[in-house]
Protein backbone atom coordinates (compact mmCIF):
# COMPACT_ATOMS: atom_id res chain seq x y z
CA UNK A 1 0.00 0.00 0.00
CA UNK A 2 3.28 2.24 0.42
CA UNK A 3 1.75 3.36 3.46
CA UNK A 4 3.16 2.85 7.31
CA UNK A 5 2.14 -0.42 9.10
CA UNK A 6 1.18 1.90 11.79
CA UNK A 7 -1.60 3.23 9.59
CA UNK A 8 -3.03 -0.16 8.35
CA UNK A 9 -2.87 -0.75 12.29
CA UNK A 10 -4.91 2.21 12.84
CA UNK A 11 -7.80 1.11 10.14
CA UNK A 12 -7.48 -2.48 11.67
CA UNK A 13 -8.54 -1.04 14.83
CA UNK A 14 -10.91 1.42 13.50
CA UNK A 15 -9.30 4.24 14.75
CA UNK A 16 -8.50 5.51 11.56
CA UNK A 17 -11.00 6.01 8.40
CA UNK A 18 -9.14 5.11 5.33
CA UNK A 19 -9.35 7.28 2.21
CA UNK A 20 -10.85 5.59 -0.90
CA UNK A 21 -7.96 5.57 -2.44
CA UNK A 22 -6.41 4.12 0.32
CA UNK A 23 -9.27 1.62 0.31
CA UNK A 24 -8.33 1.16 -3.15
CA UNK A 25 -4.73 0.08 -2.35
CA UNK A 26 -5.72 -1.82 0.31
CA UNK A 27 -7.99 -4.14 -1.57
CA UNK A 28 -5.15 -4.79 -4.87
CA UNK A 29 -2.67 -5.71 -2.28
CA UNK A 30 -5.01 -8.30 -0.76
CA UNK A 31 -6.21 -9.24 -4.47
CA UNK A 32 -10.26 -8.49 -3.57
CA UNK A 33 -12.08 -5.55 -5.02
CA UNK A 34 -13.22 -2.60 -2.95
CA UNK A 35 -17.06 -4.24 -2.48
CA UNK A 36 -15.50 -7.65 -1.02
CA UNK A 37 -12.89 -5.70 1.28
CA UNK A 38 -15.68 -3.63 2.66
CA UNK A 39 -18.21 -6.80 2.99
CA UNK A 40 -15.87 -8.19 4.83
CA UNK A 41 -15.88 -12.08 4.01
CA UNK A 42 -17.20 -12.08 0.07
CA UNK A 43 -13.48 -13.11 -0.76
CA UNK A 44 -14.09 -16.12 1.59
CA UNK A 45 -17.04 -17.67 -0.55
CA UNK A 46 -14.81 -16.96 -3.63
CA UNK A 47 -11.94 -18.88 -2.00
CA UNK A 48 -14.29 -22.46 -0.97
CA UNK A 49 -15.89 -21.83 -4.91
CA UNK A 50 -12.02 -21.90 -5.76
CA UNK A 51 -11.15 -24.68 -3.64
CA UNK A 52 -14.76 -27.14 -4.55
CA UNK A 53 -13.54 -26.94 -8.16
CA UNK A 54 -10.73 -28.58 -7.56
CA UNK A 55 -11.55 -32.68 -8.38
CA UNK A 56 -9.71 -33.40 -5.96
CA UNK A 57 -11.05 -31.46 -2.95
CA UNK A 58 -14.21 -31.88 -4.34
CA UNK A 59 -14.11 -35.58 -3.73
CA UNK A 60 -12.89 -35.11 -0.39
CA UNK A 61 -15.79 -32.63 0.65
CA UNK A 62 -18.27 -35.97 2.07
CA UNK A 63 -15.75 -37.79 4.12
CA UNK A 64 -14.01 -34.64 5.73
CA UNK A 65 -17.62 -34.49 8.79
CA UNK A 66 -16.61 -38.59 9.20
CA UNK A 67 -12.97 -37.81 10.32
CA UNK A 68 -12.14 -38.16 14.13
CA UNK A 69 -9.12 -35.44 15.25
CA UNK A 70 -6.48 -37.57 14.96
CA UNK A 71 -7.20 -38.71 11.36
CA UNK A 72 -8.07 -34.88 10.11
CA UNK A 73 -4.48 -33.85 11.33
CA UNK A 74 -3.00 -36.63 9.79
CA UNK A 75 -4.68 -35.56 6.67
CA UNK A 76 -3.85 -32.17 6.51
CA UNK A 77 -0.39 -33.40 7.36
CA UNK A 78 0.06 -34.96 4.42
CA UNK A 79 -1.48 -32.83 2.38
CA UNK A 80 0.57 -30.24 3.68
CA UNK A 81 4.01 -32.52 3.02
CA UNK A 82 2.83 -33.06 -0.92
CA UNK A 83 2.52 -29.36 -1.57
CA UNK A 84 5.55 -28.72 0.18
CA UNK A 85 7.87 -31.79 -0.76
CA UNK A 86 8.93 -32.87 -4.46
CA UNK A 87 7.33 -36.22 -4.84
CA UNK A 88 9.93 -39.15 -5.08
CA UNK A 89 10.00 -41.02 -7.87
CA UNK A 90 10.69 -44.91 -7.50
Amino acid sequence: MKVPRTYVSKIENEKATPTLSSLERLAKALEVTVPELLAGGCSREREIRDLMADEFIAEMVPYITKLNGMQWSSLLTQMRDMTTRPMRTT
